[in-house]
C-alpha cells in the first residue's frame, strides 16, 4: 500500500505543472474569443444565449489552437523537407544545363525527376509559363512563395538573362545546402541529451525508487 501511495504522489508531482498550464491556457483562449465577440459579453443578452456561447467557448478555442498547431507543423514539416530536397533538385538542374539544356527545359527535368516536394513547387514554372506568363516571372514568383528557392531562381535568372554560365553557380549552392543540412543536423543531436533528461529525471528515477529504495523502507518499517 505504502508503494501504491509513494507512486501516486509522484504522479500528481509530475502532473501539477502541466495541470496547472492547461488551466492558464484555456483561461487565456477564452479571454481571447471574448475579447474576438464583443457580442458575447453583452449585459442585454438573454441567458440562453449565453448559455448557448458558454457551450460553444471550449470546443471553439480548443478547435482553433488545434488547427494553429497542424497548421504550423505542417508549414515546419514541408520547409524541411524542402530544405532536404533542394540539393538533389540542385544536382538535377545543374546536370541538365551541363547536358545542353536552357534553363527552362532544366527546371522541366527537375520537375520530372526531383522528390515530390520540392518537383510541386517547381512544377508551378511550366505551368504558369503554359497559361502565358512568362519564365522569369513564373519563377520569381515560385521564389518568393518559397523563399528558400531564392538562390536557385537568382541563378536560373541571371543565366536567362544574361547567358551566364549556372553550372557552377548550381553546384556551388548544392554544396552549400548540403553543409547547411549537416549543421542542423549536428545541431539537432547535441540537443538529444537535453531533450532526455525529462524522462530520466521524471520517469527513470522515480521508477527506480520505487522499486528498490521504497521497498526496503517499507519492509525496515513493518520488521520494527
Amino acid at each position: 500500500m505504502s508503494v501504491w501511495i509513494v507512486a501516486a504522489g509522484w504522479g500528481l508531482v509530475v502532473a501539477a505543472p502541466f495541470a496547472c498550464r492547461a488551466r492558464r491556457r484555456r483561461v487565456a483562449t477564452r479571454a481571447a474569443w471574448l475579447r474576438l465577440e464583443p457580442a458575447a459579453s453583452d449585459v442585454t443578452m438573454r441567458p440562453s444565449r449565453v448559455g448557448q456561447v458558454a457551450a460553444r467557448l471550449p470546443l471553439g478555442a480548443a478547435g482553433r489552437v488545434l488547427r494553429a498547431l497542424l497548421a504550423r507543423a505542417r508549414t515546419r514539416r514541408e520547409e524541411a523537407d524542402l530544405a532536404a530536397e533542394l540539393p538533389v533538385a540542385l544536382d538535377l538542374l545543374a546536370v541538365a544545363v551541363g547536358a545542353g539544356c536552357t534553363p527552362y527545359l532544366a527546371v522541366e527535368v527537375a520537375v520530372r525527376w526531383a522528390p515530390p516536394v520540392i518537383g510541386g513547387r517547381l512544377a508551378a514554372v511550366p505551368q504558369a509559363c503554359a497559361l502565358g506568363a512568362s519564365f522569369p516571372q513564373s519563377l520569381d514568383h515560385v521564389a518568393s512563395a518559397a523563399p528558400r528557392l531564392r538562390p536557385l531562381a537568382d541563378a536560373l535568372l541571371a543565366s536567362d538573362r544574361l547567358g551566364a554560365p549556372v553550372g557552377p553557380a548550381l553546384a556551388r549552392l548544392a554544396a552549400e545546402e548540403r553543409a547547411g543540412l549537416r549543421r542542423r543536423a549536428e545541431a539537432e543531436a547535441r540537443t538529444v541529451p537535453v531533450r532526455l533528461l525529462f524522462p530520466l529525471v521524471f520517469l527513470v528515477l522515480p521508477a527506480f525508487g520505487l522499486l528498490t529504495v521504497v521497498p526496503t523502507l517499507v519492509g525496515g518499517l513493518t520488521r520494527t
